[in-house]
């Protein structure tokens, strides 16, 4: 950067430069600066460039809006020490203005790729530009591959509309991928997705980097995406990759086979090897190579074991001294002959669970309590970012009651000695276990444990929720009344004028209209509680109502958007609603 000028300049010939990363941002607060200025002045100059006919200012944002109350306060315009760049050094300015920002408050990622992008958009490289702020090549890389990103997309993530993981997985998606993309996002009947979900919907199936490749990947004919974000790079079809792999896989057991191991023994896809479950004996003492092959692609070759069954069993046979034993003790069916036994043994037991709803129940809700190879449920965890919500939620009757619901489940699985927390680790053992103590239970727990499971896995928002509050005639003023935290959160006026009108008149909104809407949520909280008026606690807004309804005409409002899409699959008939809720509340079924 070439050597500023230095030179003093009236405050009215100052502006935020647009190059400054901050510009366009509202005021920022310089309660904590403004005394010392008042007192002693600027201490530090203003780095500022021409910009026509007035100057702007690349740093020193906040000195510039302390000087400005100051200027209000006395009437006089102030005269401002100042570093004038070079007009023509624009990237030099850019990374004066981040270096600043970044120095007294971390840089969003976004707000990175915005400066970045110009200095490298002003021809500085890649190097270049890491060197400058002191980051890795990679960082500057990453941050750069936002540049892929469609307009539309980058602007959700920079408004918090969309998670960290979610964008990263979207980096690498086609342009015909992240159209498809918003438009499922967009849309009133689809839902796009997101996070690990939105990299799998990319590379078409689990996402599975270029580390777990047993093949050398200078030999793949498949296509491979570069993930900046991740150590590896991503396979773009799974179903390639898979077949590459099982034949790399099929190579090495034949290898193994030439060395003199007594059997390799492959697992299904999914299953855990565990060590506790065998024993440790060399390829001369009779050990086996177990294959390990996971979902994402990694497979682990457990060399020198036998289960510790089969290790009983040829300790039997070496004190009783009988050869014979000995010759038992070896695998009695290969592989392949094993794995043809274990599909129609699998078949038979489809067949016959398919005949017996009640023993199926019980390995269903088995199943959403642990999870399996074939199975991935996770339980709601409460994501919001602000704190205010989040203890609101925790402190509220439905958390109360989910609770309460918790323990009682816990209890019928304690009688039984089995742990009844839900551990959703897909461990095969664990599944069985709450499958044994499900079959011991009567029908009422299995169906009081069946409830919890799905309701600590039922997803929050969206119709979903909309149809079990309408199904179970939920009375939501039992579980929920107008708080603090409500009130802090409602800023759309129009809103709030809407509920003066509904809680008082329409005159009432009409003559508050124009005031703050502080004001207007005071009017509410005392009409509730019936400051000089009569109490109205049971009040609740549409949102809060059953089934919701939207407060501005045309307006988006998620519940009620969401209570539109499904309320004809729940329509009231002349008899009732749609579906008989004491009839299903019976546990039939088990």
């Amino acid at each position: 950067m070439a050597q500023p000028v230095l030179k003093t300049i009236p405050l009215s010939e100052l502006k935020i430069s647009k190059l400054n990363m901050r510009h366009g941002r509202k005021k920022p607060d310089v309660s904590d600066i403004l005394p010392s200025i008042r007192t002693s002045g600027v201490r530090q100059t203003l780095l500022v460039r021409k910009e026509g006919d007035f100057y702007g200012v690349v740093a020193g944002r906040r000195r510039y809006f302390a000087l400005k109350e100051i200027e209000k306060e006395t009437g006089e315009t102030p005269d401002v020490p100042c570093a004038i760049m070079p007009e023509e050094d624009a990237a030099s300015a850019i990374a004066a203005s981040v270096i600043e920002n970044v120095g007294r408050l971390p840089a969003s990622e976004m707000e990175q790729y915005a400066a970045f992008k110009r200095l490298h958009g002003e021809g500085r490289s890649v190097d270049e530009i890491a060197a400058f702020f002191g980051v890795t090549e990679h960082l500057v890389r990453r941050v750069l591959a936002l540049a892929s990103l469609a307009e539309p997309i980058r602007k959700l993530y920079a408004e918090d509309e969309i998670d960290r993981e979610t964008i990263r997985a979207l980096t690498l998606a086609t342009a015909a991928q992240q159209a498809e993309w918003l438009r499922l996002y967009e849309s009133a009947d689809e839902r796009a997705t997101r996070g690990r979900s939105c990299k799998a919907w990319i590379t078409g199936g689990a996402a599975i980097t270029t580390d777990k490749a047993l093949f050398a990947l200078d030999d793949y004919e498949g296509e491979v995406i570069a993930d900046l974000f991740g150590d590896h790079a991503v396979f773009a079809d799974t179903d390639a990759f898979w077949k590459a792999q099982s034949a790399e896989l099929a190579r090495r057991i034949e290898g193994y086979a030439a060395k003199g191991w007594n059997d390799v023994v492959c697992l299904e896809r999914g299953a855990f090897f565990h060590r506790w479950d065998h024993q440790k004996l060399t390829k001369k003492q009779g050990g086996k190579v177990f294959v390990e092959i996971r979902h994402d692609g990694a497979i682990t070759f457990h060399e020198g074991y036998v289960s510790q069954a089969e290790a009983r069993r040829r300790e039997k046979a070496n004190k009783d001294g009988n050869a014979a034993n000995d010759d038992a003790a070896k695998p009695e069916m290969s592989g392949p002959l094993a794995e043809y036994i274990l599909l129609h043994r699998h078949g038979a037991a489809q067949a016959s669970l398919s005949a017996q709803p009640a023993i199926a129940l019980r390995l269903m809700v088995a199943h959403a309590m642990t999870g399996s190879a074939l199975w991935h449920v996770r339980s709601h965890e409460c994501a919001s970012r602000k704190e205010d919500t989040r203890a609101s939620l925790e402190g509220s009757k439905a958390s109360a009651e989910l609770h309460e619901k918790r323990c009682r489940v816990e209890s019928h699985f304690g009688a039984l000695g089995v742990d009844g927390n839900a551990r959703r680790n897909a461990d095969a053992y664990r599944l069985c276990e709450i499958f044994a103590a499900l079959l011991a239970m009567a029908d009422e727990e299995v169906m009081e444990v069946l409830a919890y499971a799905m309701a600590e896995t039922l997803e929050a928002g969206g119709p979903v929720v909309e149809s079990v509050l309408n199904v179970c005639e939920v009375d939501l003023s039992a579980y929920w009344k107008p708080e603090p935290v409500f009130f802090d959160l409602c800023r759309d006026k129009r809103a709030i004028n809407a509920m003066v009108a509904d809680i008082g008149s329409q005159s009432l909104a009409e003559s508050c209209a124009k005031d703050a809407a502080t004001l207007q949520k005071s009017i509410i909280a005392d009409r509730i509680k019936g400051e000089g008026c009569e109490a109205n606690p049971e009040w609740r807004p549409g949102w809060m109502q059953r089934p919701p309804t939207r407060i501005v005409e045309g307006a988006g409002s998620p519940p009620a958007d969401a209570w539109g899409r499904i309320a004809h699959l729940f329509d009231v008939t002349e008899t009732g609603s749609a579906c008989n809720v004491d009839t299903l509340a019976q546990p039939d079924a088990a």
